[in-house]
């Protein structure tokens, strides 16, 4: 089971931002949270317990029908979850504040292109205006609120290609004789995945130091 859960390992970064994009609303500095429990803060941008109850079902429910059955209590234990989904939104946080940092935007055309090719957001396959607000409705979101937040997350998306572009892969690192040119791309794919993986984690570690990161877990324990 472990070795299957390492060998989709890299599928839960993707189904977070499938999922994420689908429809989950944190409303990171969208609402006043000053009342309600906080499990990370950064600076002024918090990312509340309801907020991150929210991911998590949403993530764990899509495991759930992925793996079917395969998907129980130990599966998810061994997987660690709870921290996998909030180590992502804190990441997402991270990397959209340093963005706007360094002066990216996101243009108009980009956040409606985004939303009209949402799915949900379709009837008959084409954009529908009440569609959108219907769905915001019913998830308590203003258009403003979520389109706010859809920024954040392609923000976040942009800094990960900048950090990507430095994680350079040496070509002699999959020179191997006994490798056909198919088995040689696979890996250097592989590697090139990873390395990206390793240079997102390692700056955003960095950031999350200076940016003086504070996480209650004890709340999503």
């Amino acid at each position: 089971m472990l070795k299957s859960m390492r060998k989709h390992a890299r599928y839960f970064y993707v189904l977070f931002i499938v999922v994420i994009l689908s429809f989950i609303f944190w409303g990171v500095g969208t609402v006043d949270k000053s009342s309600v429990p906080t499990v990370v803060e950064i600076g002024k941008d918090k990312i509340t317990a309801e907020e991150y109850w929210r991911a998590y079902d949403q993530v764990r429910t899509s495991f759930r029908e992925t793996y079917k059955d395969k998907f129980n209590e130990e599966f998810e234990k061994k997987m660690n979850l709870k921290d996998l989904v909030l180590n992502s939104m804190i990441s997402e946080l991270i990397l959209s504040k340093a963005a706007s940092d360094l002066g990216i935007t996101i243009t108009d055309k980009e956040l409606q292109d985004i939303i009209m090719n949402n799915p949900m957001f379709k009837k008959d396959g084409v954009f529908n205006q009440d569609v959108y607000f219907r769905r915001l409705q019913i998830q308590r979101q203003t258009p403003e609120m979520f389109e706010n937040y859809v920024r954040q997350q392609l923000l976040s998306q942009k800094m990960k290609q900048l950090v990507e572009f430095s994680a350079e892969v040496n070509p002699l690192a999959v020179k191997d004789t006994n490798v056909d040119d198919k088995a040689a791309a696979a890996k250097m794919q592989e590697i090139i995945q990873h390395n990206n993986s390793m240079a997102i984690e390692s700056y955003v570690k960095g950031l999350s130091e200076r940016m003086h990161l504070k996480i209650n877990r004890d709340i999503i324990s």
